[in-house]
């Protein structure tokens, strides 16, 4: 349900709840919000300037979400995309404000669309009242109300009187998909020349009145701790107004970022090593290799074939580094952050300041990527922290070599597939694996636990007979986080190198054999249009090959074809990346193209350069200069999407391209060099 609010303008608000009536972002101009159940409790607003505003519950960190929803509620609207704002809601005390899981465009898809067809209707009545005309003859066109004998009235004309009425004389129902003209229709971003202008704020642009820069000292190893801290020199140095003592290590609080790190840099700290220090990566693997549960018998008769795949720790490193704006006062705080889990960072920062949860304000932030790396919140934490015991307010950032040595990451994992063919056709199908999950328990290795679960596989994407799977694992005392795509990365990886593993032993071509026993004609269909616009079975030089890959999550389904040249193999280069994807509506094919090429890029990284080593308890790289994510010169030098318009409500599309691009280079991989690839990346 949709309610209307009674006020100065005119701001239709799905069911809204809050701590109060204006922190889920209505303007000075509105004076009452009516509260309801609504989860995504949206607002929006037609101000008299003639603009239309509406506050997002989740957080745009590159992905594009502003730009979509702007485009629902300009298509309902009959609104300019250039009358429309979409400015970022606080945290809030109710409600979703979670951005993940691929699922924001599908969960605002039909809330934001039935609040902008309950917007048009109320301003079309309005209009009709005015005219003494039938609201029924009206239509809207351009951000306004026009009358057959050619009247006009914009939105923000009509705001006032549209926000008094109740029922509206026409049907307040979204339109039909045969009537849209916005949604679909491929767009720009909306932020577009804000960003590359360098208008866009970031966290690091705020200019919070009084907050001085600060940064963190931290331990070489990860989770160690200061024994002794001699900070003498660092407080004499000019600029410096304060070093404070933190969980994650010795903040400076300085005039400039320049100031603080030189004094952070003269910091004397004499530094206990954290719980791993024992451990590298060697013994880590053997640990994983150990905790894959043991696979079953195959049927009898039947022919294994097997493989085992190990895959390395990944930072998520989005471009734009943690950052974080604090003003903690004793019965109250504020802060500006880019987070992906708002609501919870605000209950958590309460609980730690001491604060009733109303007491603490969080203002949301566009951010300069994520990857999953901001639905944690690290940053702010110890913003927060700072400023209390600074009494002032502080802007906190995290350099690059904090966030790749101490930032959350990827877990690595260890897969081990068994399939058994028999009569020409897969009858069985295992998929064990192991993967490290974070314990806070830092006594050390010695306190690693297994753990075993039921695994449901992803190969149910294929009739392989009896489908089964089992997970287990290893804890250790290290910083841990959801990396785009989460489990499937790895899951989906492994299985498309054993689905080409066993169409190579079938003596089939492995397009052919994936169009055979794929379940789904979602995933055939993206296959065959992947396969044709790639070309796939062309004929290649020594030396390069092909690659291909299918997935099928979050209701939507993608297949991507790689081309590589391996001819050095010690410096492969993925040349060609098509792409094909249904996601049933796609309500802005240039914003999925984009995505889908993000992914591309991920999991080119992934598959052949980009990972993290630990190395007696500390992670080794700490720049792009040594963890090697795809560069410009790495990225394809012909990429292509293709997207399938099947209609329908929309699915999930920011981590959806992850998995079948690095499955893709790695068959590709394969079959140039005519070897078998079971370590990602590549040259770890």
């Amino acid at each position: 349900m949709v309610y209307t609010v009674a006020a100065g303008t005119l701001t239709v608000a799905a069911p809204l709840g809050c701590d109060t009536p204006r922190a889920d972002g209505a303007t000075a101009a509105s004076d009452v919000v009516v509260t309801g159940t609504d989860d995504e409790m949206l607002v929006l607003e037609v101000t008299a300037a003639n603009e239309v505003v509406v506050r997002l519950p989740r957080v745009e960190v590159g992905q594009g979400i502003t730009t979509a929803v702007a485009m629902m509620i300009a298509e309902e609207l009959d609104a300019r995309l250039t009358d429309v704002r979409i400015p970022l809601a606080d945290a809030r005390g109710r409600g979703n404000q979670y951005t993940g899981g691929s699922s924001s465009v599908s969960s605002l898809y039909g809330p934001a669309r039935r609040l902008a067809a309950t917007a048009r209707a109320r301003l079309v009545t309005a209009a009709a009242r005015r005219w003494r005309l039938p609201a029924r003859i009206l239509r809207t066109w351009n951000t306004q109300v026009v009358a057959p004998d050619g009247r006009t009235a914009t939105f923000g004309s009509l705001t006032a009187s549209a926000a008094r009425i109740r029922v509206p004389d026409v049907s307040a129902k979204p339109k039909p998909a045969s009537r849209h003209r916005v949604i679909g229709r491929p767009t720009t971003r909306i932020d577009a020349r804000d960003i590359v202008t360098g208008a866009a704020r970031y966290a690091g642009d705020l200019a919070v009145p009084g907050a001085k820069p600060t940064v963190v000292a931290r331990p070489p190893t990860l989770r160690g701790k200061p024994l002794s801290v001699d900070d003498t020199a660092a407080r004499a140095m000019p600029g410096v107004h304060e070093v404070v003592r933190i969980p994650g290590g010795i903040a400076v609080v300085a005039d400039t970022f320049h100031h603080a790190f030189q004094a952070r840099d003269a910091l004397r700290v004499t530094w206990a090593p954290g719980p791993l220090a024992p451990l590298s990566d060697h013994e880590i693997r053997a640990r994983l290799r150990a905790a894959v549960p043991r696979p079953g018998s195959v049927p009898r008769g039947s022919t294994r074939i097997e493989g085992e795949f190990a895959f390395a720790f990944v930072s998520h490193a989005p471009m734009e580094v943690l950052t974080a704006v604090a003003d903690v006062r004793s019965d109250r705080a504020e802060l500006w952050f880019s987070s992906q889990t708002p609501a919870d960072a605000r209950e958590t920062i309460a609980d730690l300041l001491g604060l009733a949860a109303p007491a603490v304000r969080v203002h949301v932030v566009r951010g300069g990527g994520s990857f999953g790396r901001r639905l944690n919140f690290d940053a702010a934490v110890e913003a927060a922290l700072v400023s209390k015991a600074a009494r002032r307010p502080v802007k906190l950032m995290w350099s690059r070599t904090d966030d790749i040595r101490h930032g959350r990451m990827r877990p690595a994992g260890h897969h081990r597939i068994r399939a058994a063919v028999a009569g020409g056709r897969v009858v069985s199908f295992q998929h064990l694996t192991a993967s490290v999950g974070e314990t806070y328990d830092e006594t050390g290795p010695a306190a690693q636990s297994a753990r075993t679960r039921p695994l449901p596989s992803d190969s149910g994407l294929y009739d392989f007979g009896r489908v089964s799977g089992d997970s287990g694992g290893i804890e250790l005392p290290m910083p841990l986080g959801a990396w785009r795509s989460v489990d499937s990365g790895t899951m989906r990886t492994a299985e498309e190198i054993v689905v080409d593993d066993i169409a190579r032993a079938l003596g089939r071509d492995p397009v052919a054999f994936r169009r055979d026993t794929l379940r789904s004609k979602e995933v055939r269909a993206v296959l065959a249009k992947a396969a044709a616009a790639g070309h796939w079975g062309r004929a290649m030089r020594a030396g390069t090959a092909q690659g291909v890959a299918v997935h099928e999550e979050y209701g939507s389904a993608v297949a991507c074809l790689a081309e590589i040249d391996a001819t050095d193999r010690k410096n492969p280069r993925v040349t060609k990346v098509v792409m094909a994807a249904d996601v049933g509506t796609a309500v802005n094919p240039r914003g999925l193209e984009a995505q889908l090429m993000g992914t591309a890029v991920d999991g080119i990284s992934t598959v052949l350069r980009a990972g993290l080593h630990i190395d007696r308890g500390a992670v080794r790289e700490g720049s792009f200069a040594d963890f090697r994510y795809a560069r410009q010169r790495d990225a394809p030098l012909v990429f292509e999407a293709h997207i399938l318009a099947t209609g329908g409500d929309p699915g999930g599309a920011g981590e959806l391209g992850v998995p079948v691009a690095a499955g893709a280079v790695a068959n590709a991989y394969a079959r140039a060099t005519g070897t078998r690839p079971r370590t990602f990346p590549l040259d770890f």
